[in-house]
């Protein structure tokens, strides 16, 4: 069984990418506040809500950009990063709260929790076209080194006979990986899964 959620471009970039901005302290930790950014648009162009100021008919970098920047203050980064689910759910909050937006809702799920459980929710967040943000803290696997203390965005599943594969979005591009090897970090300290829902 496969899904995976419509996505948008950014001229030829799936999704947005912190390298672009030209603030040092973003393109080292802009990570949340560009999850927060794709989440906005997402919502914009499959959900029905006003939340990226600029033409989500043609998203460009400059725009994107300037987007950023006016999410900065509500996901700023810092020196330990946006290191939990908390941190990212008050931040980006704050950020739907003076857009006016209540329709979106969020409740974390730690990486403590076993994989079966994240399994369980990524499988019905997308079922529901929700994507997840996800935070990997550090991890001891070197090939997951490059979602190494990162927010990114899950868009897809793929159920196989013995495993189930993720679609992930970041630095505009998409990734396959393996759920099971990138939810097992190997480290004491999680990060986990932000769930969006629809407030009734």
């Amino acid at each position: 069984m496969k899904k995976e959620l419509p996505y948008f471009k950014i001229e030829e970039a799936r999704g947005g990418n912190q390298e672009w901005f030209p603030d040092r302290m973003m393109r080292l930790g802009g990570c949340a506040a560009v999850a927060a950014c794709d989440s906005c648009i997402f919502f914009d162009l499959y959900k029905e809500t006003h939340l990226y100021p600029f033409d989500r008919k043609n998203i460009t970098k400059a725009d994107y950009i300037r987007f950023g920047m006016e999410m900065k203050p509500y996901l700023r980064p810092r020196w330990s990063g946006i290191d939990t689910l908390d941190i990212y759910m008050e931040g980006f909050g704050k950020f739907l709260e003076d857009r006016g937006c209540l329709d979106v809702n969020m409740t974390p799920l730690s990486g403590e929790e076993p994989v079966w459980k994240a399994e369980e929710a990524l499988t019905g967040q997308i079922d529901r076209g929700f994507p997840l943000p996800c935070l990997i803290l550090h991890h001891r696997n070197p090939a997951y080194d490059m979602f190494d203390w990162h927010w990114f965005l899950l868009v897809g599943y793929e159920k196989q006979a013995d495993k189930c594969m993720v679609k992930i979005v970041t630095y505009g591009k998409y990734f396959w990986v393996d759920l099971k090897g990138l939810w097992d970090t190997g480290h004491r300290r999680k990060g986990g899964l932000v769930l969006y829902h629809e407030k009734i």
